[in-house]
């Protein structure tokens, strides 16, 4: 079976439970939806859409390093990045919820040396992006968030 093809089928009803999370993640205050049982944490990622201006909000696994946010642009190792990858670099200045805390960061592309570094890290916190790295022929860019 082509998993690609079934993730395809699945995006609609993915979109609903990012929906739903997104809404408990904030009503909660960070309460619910930030540490989910055998999974990273989770943090709510706003963004602008590049062409559209709409702010979109988009629940993602996260690892820190030291006071930045590292995010994984991997949208389960399709051949395109993910739509929140393009907004962030047409609007790098944003705002994530982490738990009960908001922050104002500033995005960025990890630079060679530092992807290098921190793709094992991120394999450690979600195995599954090695996965979605082998399914690919990208390089899967990781995204630095920054506090500002």
């Amino acid at each position: 079976m082509d998993l690609l093809k079934l993730a395809d089928r699945s995006w609609p009803a993915l979109r609903r439970v990012a929906a739903v999370h997104t809404a408990l993640y904030r009503a909660t205050g960070g309460l619910l939806g930030h540490r989910v049982p055998g999974s990273p944490p989770i943090l709510l990622l706003d963004h602008i859409g590049a062409r559209s201006g709409t702010r979109r909000t988009t629940p993602l696994l996260y690892l820190t390093d030291g006071d930045d946010l590292v995010l994984v642009a991997s949208k389960g190792g399709y051949p395109r990045h993910p739509a929140w990858y393009h907004n962030l670099r047409a609007h790098p200045d944003t705002t994530v919820q982490v738990g009960r805390e908001r922050r104002a960061v500033r995005a960025r592309v990890a630079e060679p040396a530092e992807r290098a570094r921190l793709w094992p890290r991120a394999i450690d916190t979600y195995p599954g992006y090695a996965d979605y790295q082998h399914r690919t022929d990208r390089a899967i860019p990781l995204v630095i968030l920054e506090p500002r």
